[in-house]
């Protein structure tokens, strides 16, 4: 029989091993994030600091930008030269669309091509004095933001969250070892799924 609310859910979870207090947390969490998707997808925050700071380029554009500068933080380990490959890699888009938006930033003058110093026969991507700026402004534009909202909060629960945010950062790493460890459970939802009537087709 397939999943038709939460309580069933629950009783999954119990069953897989899962307690009822980290099961209604995993619920909470799910809805919470959910949300926070959906917000984060409109991008409100980036183009708000845009328009406020009359920059003049698109979110696209912008997130050039910070692919060139490439801050660990968001990107992990970040080092050495980049290149239009290494900007495509860290925004997960087609090497011909990062190719033209940073064709569109060197044009506007947010960043500069250059030589390679490891090897002259590579063409690097940096950016300018005016790149920098946007970068740093927009940036600075978002911590003034988040820092009002996080000043209302006392320094234990500063010194609580932070490092459990970054804990719960790397749960999607588990993916795999979970679904293996789930395996049979994993298989009932299949099965009742199997068995859930068919769509009607008009």
């Amino acid at each position: 029989m397939p999943l038709k609310d939460t309580s069933e859910v629950g009783a999954l979870l119990r069953q897989a091993g899962i307690d009822a207090q980290t099961a209604e947390a995993v619920m909470d969490i799910d809805g919470l994030m959910q949300k926070w998707r959906r917000r984060a997808l409109r991008r409100e925050l980036g183009h708000r600091a845009l328009v406020d700071l009359k920059i003049g380029i698109d979110l696209a554009q912008f997130d050039v930008l910070v692919a060139i500068e490439g801050p660990e933080p968001e990107f992990g380990e970040v080092g050495g030269e980049t290149m239009v490959a290494t900007v495509a890699e860290r925004l997960n888009i087609d090497p011909s669309r990062a190719s033209r938006l940073v064709s569109e930033m060197v044009e506007q003058g947010f960043a500069r091509r250059g030589v390679s110093q490891a090897d002259a026969r590579r063409t690097i991507i940096e950016l300018s004095d005016r790149g920098w700026a946007v970068v740093r402004a927009v940036r600075a534009y978002k911590f003034l933001i988040m820092g009002d909202f996080l000043g209302e909060w006392d320094t234990a629960e500063l010194a609580a969250f932070v490092p459990m945010l970054k804990r719960f950062g790397s749960w999607m790493d588990g993916i795999d070892p979970a679904t293996e460890k789930y395996a049979a459970e994993i298989e009932q939802l299949a099965a009742g799924l199997a068995q859930a009537p068919k769509a009607e087709v008009a």
